[in-house]
């Protein structure tokens, strides 16, 4: 009976329908606004409109036009072309409709079995989805809606497009700033993205009604009925979980890992660190990471990393764009990151983005928490040895907002408080500070600038004073031109700057240092040209200056010659294209090719070695001399990058990946680990660039709906012209410093596990990596060759490293926190004899890092404790009680040989922290 009310419903639509006058309008239209349009035909016609004006708050355009003898439903086609409403013309009565379409035909299918035409899942049939919504309206069959429908889009009749582009940006209901890497899933679809750095996502959708659910840790869950017409727009506003306490220290955000084609890709979630027991208290961000795979040190108070058996300096590491030549206070025991105003830190080892370039390695890439554009905010903290304190408050309300953090060591204090002499007379310490101005300038213009400041200082011994600064600036400008396409121009500025103070009390006091400095702009261009198919390209130019060192006496009366190394300069340049090409539902592609062009300029004189011989001071025949700015080298050369991700199953992918990367830029240094008194060189005529080429293969799989997280990746990288140097190499304040370098061949190889549980009341992961990383150094002089031209280990190479980061949570304010390492002991040359030759003896040593320093075993245990979670409070606290090296194991720095009186030779080891070292820390957080 129903069905048979309903037909004649629509029969008598069809009849209205079909007694519609062919009354044809002239009209013309000048800048009118919508309601005044509608206003002009009523008075100029027998038409008459209803419609619910509350519709055209959302259809705020201007109609200019002159139509003349046009049928009333040509003109509203033109008219209603841009906005999202319908209509029906029905006897001199013009019906608006908000999205959908009144049919005034059934579905071919509707007789026979309609009931069956419902959807079990609470909606609509999607291959007809308006019609099932009329017969709601109409009190025929009743669809039930947990949630409003949100309509993309307008419905066209004539529209034979199935799948439509849905795509939007994820914000934060509560400050306004964008929410990157959100997972966003179509319910029983298989239909899946997450949300970009600038938190923008795209879909594809099929036409009709569609549940998105939105998921996070950190934020409220959301679900969405959507009912799709056409390509459009919807925005996520999400709302923080009050009262959620951090459970997670490395987290890529549920599915991500398994998503993205990216392999390779550390991201750490910079508020979780807190849990992680560390050296005296402090948060350290670099730390954290060096407890992944993949990621070494040398040891304790080393300041370099070694990724993926690169050397030290094959590491970028920036700051908002900037580059931060050294990120550690005290010789490595502290990061120069303040935990405190760094909002996220991604570590590229492999799969490195075409944007960057000039490291062989990887990539740190730091970015900086723009201010709260609401309200004054702070954190901050109180340790044994340093305290730290961020602030943040806005300019403008809701558009412009400045973050500034500050850190400083009190140390001095407490060497002087204690009873040992040489102790009394040391000093350590160190600060640094960050400021960041960000603007929303409107929609579509965003300016930020960063000036960030670090000085350290320390002295070992009572004539000697050290001290070394980062300094660095940048600016940059993001403009959307519109949702497909933006663009960002970055300008930035870094100088690192080293020297040392010696005091003798005598005619031989001196000063000692270098400086490096380097300024760089970017521009950066993203375009979304289709739903498959996501562009990024640019160009880039850096300019180095270099000042490789200087000795000056201090004393008028000194007998010592005052030393200047001449200054070197570079240009370096690129441009980059690359494509996030979605081949398919379970294949996605990330191509890129950089190109990267390199010029070394004057002033510079430079020597020429004769051809087939090594460069030595007696193989000299000549010298070249270059004026300022001209060219006097250049290399260059194209760097593909290239990564695929294939789904096994909605949960399992696998990944590969190839990275060719040049680097133009060598740090000298004569010790094993990297320290500050070492220098940087450019590429010039006489020291190449070093290049690299690196495979890779994963398999990442996510457990119980993302709770576990599971990768397994493999690599092998190749290198050609590595630094390393000869016997005895004299590297600082050389002029020629080119007759002590050798350049050789590297390669690694290794298998990196990990194993992380990110949901429970136990978390944390647990990595395992065997690697090896090699060198040769072969040549046809036998001055150059060690250890017979064959590949030997690395300083660095460490096979075995095993890391166990975990965090119980006893209750929702008290947990436990361990961190547990094991590595191999790093190389070593031994001496295994002595020789007479003359009338003197003589040390034998082994061949090169023929030998292993013992392994490196440590476990850390953290109490943490939370402060009550009332919301109407004036801070919110947290205390970290925690024990370094709770085993006190003699752990190994260095060993060193000393020949005695009655001509033996005994071998002696330092150690840092041989002994348990505990400390207390109050954070705070208002």
């Amino acid at each position: 009976m129903k069905k048979i009310l309903l037909a004649l419903v629509i029969l008598f639509f069809q009849l209205s329908f079909a007694q519609n006058s062919d009354e044809k309008v002239s009209i013309t239209f000048t800048d009118q606004t919508l309601e005044n349009a509608i206003k002009s035909i009523e008075a100029s016609t027998s038409y008459k409109f209803y419609f619910d004006p509350i519709w055209l708050n959302s259809n705020k355009i201007l109609i200019t036009g002159s139509y003349t003898d046009i049928k009333i439903d040509d003109l509203l086609d033109k008219i209603l072309s841009k906005t999202d409403l319908n209509f029906i013309v029905l006897n001199k009565k013009i019906i608006l409709t908000l999205n959908s379409t009144i049919h005034n035909d059934l579905p071919a299918n509707y007789f026979p079995d309609a009931p069956a035409e419902i959807d079990n899942n609470n909606g609509a049939n999607p291959d007809n989805p308006v019609f099932y919504q009329q017969y709601d309206s109409l009190n025929t069959y009743s669809v039930t809606k947990k949630a409003s429908i949100v309509f993309i889009g307008k419905e066209n009749k004539d529209l034979t497009k199935k799948n439509f582009t849905v795509s939007g940006s994820v914000k934060n209901e509560e400050t306004g700033k964008p929410e990157a890497n959100i997972y966003i899933k179509v319910r029983n679809k298989n239909i899946s993205t997450s949300s970009d750095p600038d938190g923008n996502y795209t879909l594809q959708l099929p036409r009709g009604i569609n549940v998105i659910e939105i998921k996070s840790l950190s934020h409220k869950d959301v679900t969405k009925t959507l009912m799709v017409y056409d390509d459009g727009n919807f925005d996520i506003n999400l709302n923080d979980k009050s009262n959620q306490l951090d459970e997670v220290v490395i987290n890529k955000k549920g599915k991500r890992q398994t998503e993205t084609a990216v392999s390779g890709l550390v991201s750490i979630d910079i508020e979780g660190i807190k849990n992680v027991p560390l050296i005296l208290g402090e948060r350290d961000i670099l730390k954290v990471a060096t407890t992944f795979p993949g990621i070494k040190t040398t040891g304790e108070g080393s300041a370099g990393f070694n990724v993926r058996g690169g050397k030290d300096d094959q590491n970028l590491i920036l700051l908002d764009n900037a580059v931060l030549y050294n990120p550690q206070h005290f010789l490595g025991f502290f990061s120069a990151i303040n935990p405190y105003t760094a909002k996220k830190a991604d570590i590229y080892k492999g799969s490195i983005p075409a944007d960057f370039g000039g490291r062989l390695s990887s990539v740190f890439d730091i970015t900086t928490k723009n201010g709260n554009p609401e309200k004054f905010s702070g954190e901050g903290a109180i340790g044994p040895i340093t305290s730290n304190l961020m602030i943040s408050t806005p300019i403008i309300k809701n558009k412009s907002s400045i973050i500034f953090g500050g850190r400083a060591t009190y140390s001095d204090w407490i060497l002087k408080s204690l009873d040992d002499e040489n102790l009394k007379n040391s000093q350590a310490g160190f600060y640094d500070g960050i400021l960041k101005y960000n603007y929303n300038i409107n929609g579509n213009n965003t300016i930020e600038a960063t000036a960030y400041y670090s000085h350290d200082r320390f002295s070992l011994s009572s004539d000697s004073i050290y001290k070394y600064s980062n300094r660095l600036a940048s600016v940059k400008w993001d403009h959307t031109f519109n949702k497909k396409s933006k663009a960002a121009l970055i300008f930035t500025n870094s100088e690192y700057k080293f020297n040392i103070d010696y005091d003798s009390n005598d005619v031989n006091s001196f000063e000692f240092g270098y400086k490096v400095n380097e300024s760089q702009l970017q521009l950066k261009f993203n375009y979304q040209l289709t739903p498959k198919h996501n562009l990024s390209y640019g160009v880039a130019s850096k300019l180095y200056n270099i000042s490789p060192g200087y000795q000056h006496p201090t004393n008028p009366e000194a007998t010592l010659i005052a030393t200047d190394i001449a200054k070197e300069k570079a240009l370096e340049s690129a441009v980059y294209f690359a494509d996030s090409f979605k081949f398919s539902d379970k294949l996605l592609l990330d191509l890129g090719l950089r190109y990267s062009y390199y010029a070394s300029l004057g002033p510079s004189e430079v020597r020429i070695y004769q051809d087939g011989l090594p460069l030595t001071d007696e193989t000299v025949i000549g010298t070249e001399n270059y004026k300022n700015n001209e060219v006097v080298k250049t290399y260059g050369g194209l760097e593909p990058r290239l990564a695929a991700r294939y789904f096994i199953t909605e949960d399992f992918s696998v990944k590969a990946g190839y990275d060719f990367t040049r680097q133009y830029v060598h740090l000298l240094s004569s010790n094993v680990t990297q320290s500050p008194t070492d220098t940087w060189k450019l590429s010039d005529s006489n020291v190449a660039p070093q290049s690299a080429q690196q495979v890779s293969l994963g398999l990442f799989k996510n457990l119980k709906d993302g709770e576990y997280e599971v990768s397994l990746e493999g690599y092998y990288k190749k290198s050609k012209n590595i630094l390393d140097y000869k016997v005895g190499a004299q590297v600082s304040l050389n002029k020629n410093v080119e007759t002590e370098l050798l350049q050789g061949e590297g390669k690694a190889y290794g298998i990196e596990l990990l194993i992380k549980k990110t949901e429970g009341r136990l978390n944390g992961w647990i990595g395992y990596t065997y690697s090896r990383s090699q060198i040769k150094l072969d040549s046809q002089f036998s001055s150059e060759i060690v250890n017979g031209g064959k590949y030997f280990p690395a300083n660095f190479d460490k096979p075995h490293d095993l890391s166990a980061i975990l965090n119980y949570k006893f209750t929702r304010r008290y947990s436990l926190s361990t961190n547990f390492l094991y590595q191999t002991g790093r190389p070593i040359t031994y001496p295994i004899g002595t020789f007479h030759y003359g009338d003197a003896e003589y040390t034998l040593y082994s061949d090169r890092n023929a030998y292993r320093i013992p392994d490196y075993i440590r476990l850390d245990i953290g109490i943490n404790i939370e402060g009550n979670h009332k919301i109407k409070k004036l801070a919110h606290s947290f205390w970290n009680i925690s024990v370094y090296n709770v085993l006190g194991r003699n752990n190994p720095y260095s060993i060193y040989f000393v020949t005695d009186q009655n001509g033996k030779v005994k071998g002696y080891k330092t150690s840092i922290f041989s002994i348990p070292v505990p400390s207390i820390t109050y954070n705070f957080k208002f």
